[in-house]
């Protein structure tokens, strides 16, 4: 999955983003084509320590609140499910890609044999 907002972060910088309070965050959306309901999740998003993880998921609230209530009988259970889950800021992945994170640097660099 793709990380936006860290353009130009190296893995060190962002590991001390994170230590400050930064998150990795995605959101999901619904979408609903009357007996066909998708829920998905959006790519990770980077937000700094002091932003609002709310803010940064209005496109995702506002997609699921025009697109996806329509579809019977999901389309009303995934739309208030990814609702709550985007106004309490999103699923928080910090956790799972700090790890991930930690282990790419501290994992010594191997030459490629020719």
């Amino acid at each position: 999955m793709k990380i936006l907002g860290i353009e130009g972060i190296s893995p060190d910088q962002l590991q001390f983003e994170i230590q400050r309070g930064a998150k990795l965050v995605c959101y999901q959306y619904c979408i609903s084509i009357v007996v066909m309901t998708f829920r998905r999740s959006s790519n990770i998003y980077y937000i700094p320590a002091g932003q609002s993880a709310v803010a940064k998921g209005l496109p995702w609230i506002l997609l699921t609140m025009i697109a996806g209530w329509w579809g019977i009988p999901w389309g009303p259970i995934f739309t208030v499910q990814s609702l709550v889950t985007n106004f309490r800021g999103g699923k928080d992945v910090t956790a799972e890609l700090s790890a991930h994170l930690s282990r790419a640097v501290a994992a010594p660099m191997v030459p490629a044999k020719a």
